[in-house]
């Protein structure tokens, strides 16, 4: 908002100030030209008054004048009459004052904060325009302490100035009329007094002649003051002495002055720095002189009265010749210099300088001012101005004044006036309707110069000039009165003009300052009179007037009228000002500003201003940015580009432009297109050539976090029966959980390799980086190993895009470079320039480019570029290179001429890939500051080359019955040059497969069946027999139970280049459903110290298990005592194993064979199998079930010398006419996984915190509970070998498979299927801890203890008629089972459960001792000779004694009652 270090009031004072003409001789014109000056310059600068003066009024009263200040001008006479609008002349003068004053480059910015918005203004700048002697810093610091500081305009403020100064004379007022006339004669004259008087006459003619229409004179009687310059550099003071006092006595003291000038000679030392108090004024005052002489040269004669019709001509014309022709969309740009603008301003000068009167005052800024006048000579000129306004001008005024007022007061016309006029208008200030149509209401109607209405104007003007306002506004308020009651509108408009200024201006306010006289001025000169030139001066005085009073609103409102279509110049500069007094409210309104700075711009740009237009943009940006106003960011984001590329501003035009590409527009497809079109326009032809390196591109938008980095060959596909491994690829989404997994059987691998330790550097392999992984180290590559970078691309826009030439840009540090290369550590990059082109970086790091990659409306698309490095160092990979182009619409038809525009429009650029870190949250500063880590994916270290290998798989399934054998084949690769060693493996499910184990194969040949079936198993020819087949197999012959295998490849190294081939045996799983299965293959080079210790391949398998039989079996004590021979077939253990076919004919399941069942323990075998001979067929069908029963038996005792903890026994009993050797691969290699698996997770107990008698109690049942597991333990493992006959594409295939069941214990069932978890019931929560409950004896495990059989004859014939008791000898046989000592206490006593009981036994008791007490040793036999005694003959079961046993050396648990045998029957007969 325009604002100076003046007040309000000064300013309007300084507008309206007494006018004093010019008349010098040529001999004074000579002298003053010494100091590059003519005399009216040379007085400029000190025409203020820095004293007071006074006048008296009519009514004898004392007015104070204070800071007068005078204008003094050469007289030009000109026949031009005042005009309703401005002549081009004068258009293109405030054109050219607007463009010279621009914002200063790098002045500090002042900001101003409005609400929510920080507005920064750059034209922190504050015009001063008060003399060069006043006191210019601490009115400085006043303004920018005042708390309605804003950001200034001075290029308005200049623009005002010059406006009010151009202006020219009116007929209607006399403000702007010389009151005096300064007639100067330089002493060197030879008469001066004659010169004096030609000079009198011919100020004289000029006024009163007729001839020229100005300057115009305020009254008849012009003062003639008398000056007498004096050359001190010339002598003759004397003389000059002696032609003052001559003056005095013809002129009078009061009339003359005597002027010396010059003191200092041109020639003199140039020691001391002489002020320049001009130079301020003679830009202004050159390009006044230049529009006066350019109107007096191109202007003929004119009539005062022109039309209406004529005025809007000239309006039009002027407007089509002053501005820039824009009439299609109000974005378009011209492209020729305006006639307004610099150029055609400058191109014009010459023509005006030959029409000029003296060429010589044109010049002004040429060389220095003032060069011959010391400051004794400024004081000389500031004292003459004062002498001459004090003793000259002002006591003129008063005179006239009071004549005027005598004039008034004697006529009768003033009293028509006062009363006629009063009663008709002065109820109400509206002008009349009529009026506007009327002839005589409009400025064509003149007063004769003596009527008394104008004579009340002129004593009004002299009573404002002198500063007494009161005595003003009474005569301004009573002209406007007679002027309405004529109807003279012109006048009345600017009577009340007046009036309102010399109310505001009046000391103290009296009166409020009329703000409807001013409105009805303004609208009378816009609307009646139509003269804009009067209605501007009018709103520019009242916007002042109502701002400096805090009126914004109104001020607004009324700059906001002003603007209109003859003037795109002064729209432009009111809408800024409105705009500014809308951001100066109590409430400031932003969005007002900005709208209205927009529109100001717009005019500036068509008023040919566009550096000012590009301010105004630029301001108004500051309020629509990122606040959601899309369609106006777009709109002002192009105004700017355009506006900054027309003005040579490359870099601001192609920001813009940025702007609007990577935001999220809502403009329309062809819209944005032709933003597109324009941004690679200003691209093309500016940015182009003038940068060495590729400056950066908007679009598309990358989005740098997602970038994926891939280290190695891309999985290769499969080839004919050969299955690649999977690995990590691309395509593959990344998972957390699955990354935890691959790293926990890295570890695996990596302590199994390092003796069970894992290194503290190890760190888990990453192939693929991204932004869920740990990239806070640089990424470990290999040489000759292509690194592949996946780009995320997003196209924002709805027009396609057409990328070409697209590749990675990197740079890379040497280790080791040969003195011949470049030195060691020295930075080699790929990266383009303009001038020079692509480097040769081909030795280094191959780059790949894709010669063309397309992008659709708002896709998103990933580009997969890929590096290729060839020597080691440190490459860190910086972004992208690309051509960015439009992709053709496929609607348009191919052309010549539009793909040369294609290409044209195709500029080269790069992105740069900048990735944030994860943000820090570790310590207290990281939390409540932002910080991010490091993100070192881009930055890979290359390191020397190392084996790579390939894993094929042949003959892989996919699917699997349950437990089915599947034999295939695994092929290494070795496809680097580096040889590679210490192959493993480790897998999330070590019991799915298995490499084989040297050593188990049997030395009996393969039957020919095997080979013909392509059975899995090694078999031998057998005929089925009862009697089981044994072979003692040692644990360590077999994989390791940690889960990681070594693959056995011959020699443990394969070389450059070569393959090797490994049989591999699968087990299908036990649970039906598809099973992930994942190998980790480990290998690492031979050669030792490499960066990269060890390197990995992955592969992952989907199984699909389906369901085949379950086996459940369960085991008892045989009643056979142990200490009987096995080749009696007494003693030992009886197992039952129950198989069911549970497949539903999935894959065409027919049936299956029961073909052998083997047993594997270390104590217990399977002996043989005691189904009935004619019981051999198990062969089942869907949903039937075969229940085999078998007799196991202690192993025998190995050799002491032997390891017997390590030996296992393997016991195969075979169905049909082959025998599977078991303990051989694959069975046996399943055998140990399988049994193994369980009891490596298995949990232990958990532990609690007891009391010292809870421990002993504790003790105790521990021991109890080792005695019964040793007394029931069983530890027999089964194997179910099974075929299936499977019919497929009409062929029948032979499956087969093993099922494992585990019997740990006697009486338990066990069963191959694995019942479904149930959810735990929840355990209320206890906080206090409760006295453990006393712990009671497995009863039913104590029950087992003793094993008891009796002996007796089957059938017994006793005469019952001879003798009536029968006794029959009976032996009880017990059999301590456990390994510790036990008491056994028999009662033989019939006990019946229940009183009310029938008594079953009353026929049969036990007769001689009926209790008995004893202790067993471990492991013995005891017999007990029994008698039982029989009164009748029957059938009785004998199983009656009760047997209580229990441990000898836990005497405080009670015996237990053991568990009874099956009924022993026997018949007595009578004989």
């Amino acid at each position: 908002m325009a604002q100076c270090v003046q007040s309000v009031q000064e300013l309007v004072q300084d507008s309206f100030v007494p006018m004093v003409a010019v008349l010098c001789s040529e001999e004074a014109e000579r002298v003053t030209r010494k100091n590059n000056l003519n005399f009216a310059e040379l007085l400029r600068p000190f025409c203020r008054l820095t004293s007071e003066g006074h006048i008296r009024d009519p009514s004898n009263q004392v007015q104070l004048v204070k800071n007068l200040r005078i204008c003094v001008n050469n007289v030009v006479t000109s026949p031009n009459p005042a005009c309703a609008a401005f002549s081009p002349a004068q258009r293109r003068l405030l054109n050219e004052v607007v463009s010279s004053c621009q914002p200063q480059e790098g002045a500090a910015t002042n900001v101003i904060t409005a609400g929510d918005y920080d507005l920064n203004f750059s034209d922190h700048c504050v015009k001063a325009s008060v003399p060069w002697y006043s006191a210019w810093r601490q009115t400085l610091s006043e303004v920018s302490t005042s708390k309605h500081y804003t950001a200034t305009t001075p290029w308005f403020e200049a623009y005002r100035e010059n406006f009010l100064q151009t202006m020219a004379a009116s007929e209607h007022e006399f403000l702007n009329h010389y009151l005096a006339c300064l007639l100067v004669v330089s002493s060197t004259e030879t008469v001066p007094v004659e010169q004096f008087l030609k000079l009198s006459q011919e100020q004289h003619r000029i006024q009163h002649s007729g001839d020229y229409t100005n300057p115009k004179w305020f009254i008849p009687n012009t003062l003639k003051y008398y000056v007498l310059l004096h050359d001190m550099g010339e002598g003759g003071e004397q003389r000059a002495d002696a032609v003052y006092e001559d003056m005095k006595q013809r002129y009078g003291h009061q009339g003359c002055y005597l002027l010396k000038v010059n003191s200092r000679s041109s020639s003199a030392e140039d020691d001391e720095q002489m002020p320049d108090p001009w130079s301020q004024y003679l830009h202004r005052s050159n390009m006044q002189n230049q529009e006066d002489e350019d109107a007096a040269v191109s202007s003929g004669p004119a009539e005062n009265n022109t039309s209406a019709a004529e005025v809007d001509k000239h309006h039009a014309t002027e407007k089509d010749g002053a501005s820039t022709g824009l009439e299609g969309h109000p974005l378009q740009l011209d492209t020729a210099s305006s006639p307004g603008s610099l150029h055609a301003l400058s191109a014009e000068q010459p023509e005006l300088k030959k029409g000029g009167r003296d060429p010589e005052s044109l010049v002004g800024a040429a060389g220095s001012h003032g060069a011959c006048l010391t400051l004794n000579d400024h004081d000389h000129i500031r004292q003459f101005i004062q002498e001459f306004t004090f003793r000259g001008l002002l006591p003129h005024i008063e005179k006239n004044i009071r004549q005027l007022n005598d004039q008034l007061v004697s006529r009768k016309g003033l009293s028509r006036s006062l009363f006629t006029a009063t009663k008709k208008w002065f109820g109400g200030g509206k002008v009349p309707e009529k009026g506007v149509s009327e002839p005589k209401s409009t400025c064509g109607l003149l007063y004769p110069p003596e009527a008394p209405e104008l004579q009340i104007r002129k004593m009004a003007d002299l009573c404002f000039l002198v500063q007494h306002y009161e005595l003003a506004y009474s005569c301004y308020h009573t002209a406007k009165k007679d002027f309405l009651s004529d109807q003279a509108m012109l006048y009345a408009a600017g009577a009340l003009e007046m009036a309102a200024v010399s109310a505001f201006l009046q000391a103290g306010a009296p009166r409020p300052y009329p703000t409807h006289y001013m409105d009805t001025a303004i609208q009378t000169y816009r609307d009646v009179c139509k003269n804009m030139v009067l209605a501007e001066r009018c709103a520019l005085l009242s916007a002042e007037i109502l701002k400096s009073q805090a009126k914004y609103s109104e001020a607004a409102t009324l700059l906001i009228k002003m603007t209109s279509e003859d003037s795109d110049l002064r729209s432009a500069l009111l809408l800024e000002q409105a705009a500014h007094c809308f951001i100066n409210m109590r409430n400031p309104m932003v969005r007002k500003f900005a709208f209205h700075m927009i529109l100001a711009g717009h005019r500036f740009s068509k008023a040919g201003q566009r550096r000012h237009a590009l301010r105004c943009y630029c301001q108004a940006m500051q309020v629509y940015k990122q606040r959601g106003w899309s369609l106006a960011e777009d709109h002002i984001n192009f105004t700017i580009g355009r506006q900054s590329f027309t003005l040579s501003q490359p870099e601001n035009a192609v920001t813009a432009f940025r702007q609007i590409l990577t935001n999220d527009s809502r403009q329309t497809a062809t819209q944005q297109g032709a933003f597109l079109r324009e941004y690679l326009y200003v691209y093309k032809s500016v940015v182009g050539g003038n940068e060495d390196r590729l400056p950066q591109l908007p679009l598309p938008c990358i989005h740098s976090s997602a970038t994926r980095v891939y280290f190695g060959h891309e999985r290769r596909l499969a080839e004919g029966e050969k299955q690649a491994a999977t690995h990590v690829s691309l395509d593959q989404e990344y998972d957390q959980d699955l990354a935890a997994m691959w790293g926990h059987l890295e570890e695996q691998l990596v302590a199994a390799a390092n003796r069970g330790i894992v290194p503290a550097s190890f760190q888990p392999t990453q192939c693929c980086l991204n932004s869920q992984t740990d990239n806070l180290r640089r990424p470990l590559a290999v040489a000759e190993e292509p690194i592949i970078v996946e780009v995320t691309f997003r196209n924002p826009l709805k027009v396609p895009l057409a990328l070409s030439n697209l590749k990675l840009l990197w740079k890379f540090t040497a280790e080791g470079a040969s003195p011949s290369e470049e030195t060691a550590g020295e930075a080699i990059t790929n990266e383009e320039s303009l001038t020079e082109g692509m480097p040769q970086t081909d030795t280094v790091v191959t780059t790949q480019i894709i010669l063309e990659f397309l992008m659709g409306p708002e896709e998103t698309k990933m580009a997969r570029l890929q590096l290729l490095p060839r020597r080691t160092g440190q490459l860190s990979i910086v972004g992208v290179v690309y051509n960015l182009a439009a992709a053709p619409c496929a609607e348009t038809a191919p052309s010549s001429e539009g793909q040369q525009a294609v290409d044209f429009m195709l500029v080269r650029g790069r992105q740069d890939l900048k990735i944030q870190g994860p943000r820090l949250n570790q310590t207290k500063e990281d939390k409540m500051l932002v910080r991010h880590g490091l993100d070192r994916r881009l930055d890979p270290i290359i390191t020397p080359p190392m084996p790579l290998m390939e894993v094929f798989f042949l003959q892989f399934p996919t699917a699997l019955l349950c437990g089915e054998i599947r034999k295939a084949y695994v092929e290494f690769c070795n496809v680097s040059a580096v040889a590679l060693c210490g192959l493993r493996v480790a897998s999330t499910h070590p019991d799915f497969f298995t490499f084989g184990s040297q050593g188990t194969t049997p030395l009996t040949p393969v039957s020919p069946t095997s080979a013909e079936n392509c059975s899995a198993y090694k078999t031998v020819t057998r005929p089925p027999g009862s009697v089981a087949s044994e072979m003692l197999v040692s644990a360590g012959d077999f994989s390791q139970p940690s889960g990681v295998m070594d693959i056995p490849i011959d020699g443990g190294t394969l070389l450059p280049g070569e393959s090797t081939q490994l049989p591999l045996w699968l087990r299908g799983p036990d649970h039906e459903g598809v099973h992930e299965i994942n190998f980790l293959f480990y290998y690492q080079s031979t050669e030792k110290g490499t960066q990269i210790s060890h390197r990995v391949l992955r592969h992952t398998v989907f199984i699909c298990a389906s369901r085949s039989l379950s086996v459940q079996a369960s085991a008892c004590r045989s009643s056979v005592p142990p200490h009987h021979r096995l080749d009696d077939g007494g003693g030992g253990t009886l197992v039952f194993v129950d198989v069911e076919n549970i497949n539903t004919s999935e894959g065409g399941v027919r049936e299956f064979h029961i073909v052998q069942v083997s047993s594997s323990s270390q104590r217990w075998r399977l002996h043989r199998r005691i189904n009935p001979a004619s019981d051999r067929d198990c062969k089942l069908t869907s949903r039937e079930r075969a229940k085999l029963c078998f007799r196991a038996t202690r192993c025998r005792p190995p050799p002491a010398a032997s390891d017997a903890a390590e030996k296992y026994t393997f016991a195969d009993v075979n169905l049909g006419n082959e025998r599977i050797i078991s303990s051989s691969t694959p069975c046996g290699d399943f055998f140990f996984r399988g049994c193994r698996s369980p009891e490596s997770h298995r949990v232990g107990g958990t532990a609690s915190r007891t009391s010292s008698s809870s421990r002993i109690q504790e003790g105790r049942a521990a021991d109890i509970s080792s005695i019964v597991k040793k007394c029931n333990e069983l530890d027999l493992h089964i194997i179910v070998i099974w075929k299936a006959y499977v019919v497929e594409d009409n062929k029948q295939l032979i499956l087969e498979g093993q099922l494992h069941v585990a019997l740990q214990t006697l009486g338990k069932e066990v069963t191959s299927l694995t019942p479904k978890e149930e959810a735990q019931e929840m355990v209320l929560l206890k906080f206090k801890p409760e006295a453990p409950a006393p712990v009671a004896p497995p009863s039913a495990e104590l029950s087992q203890l003793i094993k008891t059989n009796l002996h007796y004859p089957e059938t017994h014939s006793h005469p019952f008629v001879q003798e009536s008791l029968c006794v029959v000898p009976v032996t009880l046989t017990l059999s301590n089972c456990s390994s510790a000592p036990v008491d056994v206490l028999i009662d033989l006593r019939h006990k019946s459960p229940s009183p009310e009981s029938v008594e079953v036994h009353g026929s049969f008791t036990w007769v001689g001792r009926t209790q008995y007490k004893l202790q067993l040793e471990p492991q013995q036999v005891l017999c007990v000779t029994l008698r039982a005694c029989f009164l009748q003959a029957g059938v009785y079961n004998l199983n009656t004694p009760r047997v209580f046993a229990k441990p000898t050396q836990q005497a405080a648990v009670c015996e237990t009652s053991q568990q009874a045998a099956s009924p022993a029957l026997i018949i007595i007969n009578n004989a």
